[in-house]
């Protein structure tokens, strides 16, 4: 078992030409959850082609997802609800896929005993071997800054190793040294791999459950990534020593330090990519000692509104947009839904025998809350991991909204600000006026739990004495919270797509407006009743004669769309009605409604 991904990058930036690096693994933090099996895998780096032999006849739900699946055969694409058989659930911990590695796939796909190192040519084409720069421009006296002390982990790529700084900072201190090797760094890809991680963890600094950064050094041989010791051992072995689960108090004060982390590490415009109890360490020994998080070999920065399309995670952990090759942010939000299903009942929520079947129960099937330990587990519980593990990533709670769920309040914690604030209210500021006044009219039916949260955001912004801001509150919110991994994933562009704003004021009751998701109000059991109160108070105050094309033009949709929006309007004074306004809230395209047809 381990993990795949298919990350596309341009060769040459005039040509548009693309190779896609295809990467199967299995170090050590892909133990399966029982203390008896250990990790069997590695990982290596090929290139490959990113093109399926197996396409789908199910149209991809997901508006980016133009790139062909990496789904085996028959496995829709469509986030389905059929249920996976319970008894894949019924067996906790269970073994590890016994998926091949790359190298083997191939052999048996080509028909050779070993696959050559070089790339996989596309369309039958070679592509000449090159010299790689394996320099990254570190310090090369490591020797003379560090003290290697014992191996305490191993992976295919390199190793880690204890170590005791002589000199700096960190003299005298015990630190973890991750020792990568050149030599397997075979394609610029990889290399550049190794270089995002360094430039990711040194961005990142100042939080309290993310693993400190020290140093970067290389030699001819190896680099070395110079970081924090965490001698408390793993968050999966701390599951395992418990019998496979967490009390309920204990589990939330793992999600909590998981949620932190997270939403500082998405604010700065990072996404992990690999969370897994695997990936969090304990700083000590101690029961009450913090969790860190470590690993960020498969992070990459992203943009406030770029989509991502490399297939890369654990396949315990994958989200179902990831496996569609489009996602953002919301594929880490997914991961942290499965950790939290284990430690509240100590199984996986999508579990199958090979890695193409794990694949399934993501895409198809629901996680079971009706087996024990779930009947006695509290519905603010259940209701926090399901909205975790929404199929539609649009959905989900962000880890700030997470945080002040029902289930985690408290109102002594400070919640941090959130990046798709930023998001939604640039959204609103280039909406049209009828879909304001849609919106303005939702935010007046929301549910004081939806309001504690924007009420937070809201005095994160540090309003005027008159209750208003401005666009420099936006602003400064977000540099008060920038570190340079935030300047590298570009997230304060999102300010100058907010310039309409500094010409005006943004009062609370606007801000509501602003700064809420039609799609995750779905999710919520009383959607039906705030979409209900929400289009009496657009009667009275927004609604207006509309036609169809001038409401196909505010989809954006062209006059085929024209015969399933007819429904939308009433023919006795031109209107929306309830069922127009709440497909005019979600912004039904013609693309979505032809899914669901079929």
């Amino acid at each position: 078992m381990g993990q795949c991904y298919g990350k596309t990058n341009p060769t040459n930036e005039n040509d548009g030409t693309t190779t896609t690096t295809v990467v199967v693994s299995g170090d050590r933090n892909q133990v399966p959850l029982t203390p008896s099996n250990p990790g069997n895998g590695v990982r290596s780096v090929k290139n490959t082609p990113a093109r399926s032999s197996n396409p789908s006849p199910w149209p991809s739900p997901y508006p980016h997802g133009t790139a062909a699946s990496p789904l085996p055969a028959g496995v829709s694409p469509s986030p389905a609800r059929a249920s996976t058989p319970r008894r894949f659930f019924r067996r906790p911990f269970p073994p590890p896929s016994p998926a091949k590695h790359i190298k083997a796939s191939l052999a048996k796909r080509l028909g050779v005993g070993k696959p050559k190192e070089s790339p996989i040519p596309e369309d039958g084409s070679t592509e000449p071997q090159q010299a790689l720069d394996k320099s990254f421009g570190y310090s090369k006296n490591f020797g003379a800054k560090y003290e290697l002390g014992k191996e305490i982990g191993r992976g295919h790529f390199g190793h880690t190793c204890s170590a005791r700084g002589k000199k700096g900072e960190v003299k005298d201190q015990p630190v973890a040294v991750k020792i990568i090797s050149k030599a397997k760094m075979t394609t610029a890809i990889s290399i550049e791999d190794v270089r995002r991680e360094v430039k990711i963890l040194k961005g990142l600094s100042g939080h309290t459950h993310l693993v400190k950064f020290y140093d970067a050094c290389e030699d001819a041989n190896n680099v070395y990534i110079v970081m924090e010791l965490c001698e408390g051992g793993e968050l999966l072995d701390r599951i395992l020593a418990r019998g496979g689960r967490y009390t309920v108090e204990d589990a939330k004060a793992i999600v909590v330090q998981i949620l932190s982390v997270v939403a500082f590490c998405h604010l700065q415009g990072v996404v992990h990519r690999d969370l897994k109890p695997e990936n969090f360490l304990f700083s000590s020994a101690s029961e009450d000692s913090d969790l860190k998080l470590i690993d960020f070999g498969l992070s990459d920065f992203i943009r406030p509104d770029e989509r991502l399309n490399d297939i890369v995670g654990s396949a315990y952990y994958v989200a179902p947009e990831v496996l569609h090759r489009s996602y953002s942010l919301e594929a880490d939000i997914w991961s942290i839904g499965v950790i939290a299903y284990i430690l509240l009942c100590g199984s996986r929520p999508f579990w199958a025998r090979t890695e193409s079947g794990i694949f399934r129960a993501v895409l198809r099937s629901d996680p079971n809350f009706d087996d024990l330990p779930w009947p006695s587990v509290t519905p603010e519980a259940k209701d926090f991991v399901r909205r975790l593990l929404s199929k539609d990533y649009r959905k989900r709670m962000t880890a700030v909204q997470a945080l002040t769920h029902p289930w985690l309040r408290d109102d002594a914690r400070p919640i941090p600000l959130d990046i798709l604030i930023y998001k939604l209210v640039k959204s609103y500021l280039h909406a049209t006026p009828f879909k304001r006044a849609a919106l303005k009219a939702l935010s007046k039916a929301l549910t004081e739990d939806e309001l504690l949260y924007l009420r937070a955001q809201f005095m994160l912004l540090e309003p005027n004495n008159d209750g208003s801001v401005s666009l420099d509150h936006f602003r400064v919110a977000l540099a008060r919270n920038a570190t340079d991994a935030m300047r590298e994933s570009r997230v304060p562009d999102i300010i100058s797509a907010m310039e309409s704003l500094s010409y005006r004021k943004m009062y609370f009751e606007e801000f509501c407006a602003a700064a809420i998701s039609t799609h995750q109000l779905e999710a919520l059991e009383g959607w039906e009743q705030i979409a209900s109160t929400a289009f009496q108070n657009f009667e009275r105050e927004g609604n207006r004669v509309i036609s169809i094309e001038e409401l196909a033009r505010e989809l954006n949709v062209g006059p085929s769309a024209y015969s399933f929006m007819k429904d939308w309007i009433r023919n006795t004074d031109g209107k929306l009605s309830l069922l127009g306004y709440t497909k005019f809230l979600h912004g039904v395209t013609l693309r979505s409604s032809n899914t669901r047809q079929h």
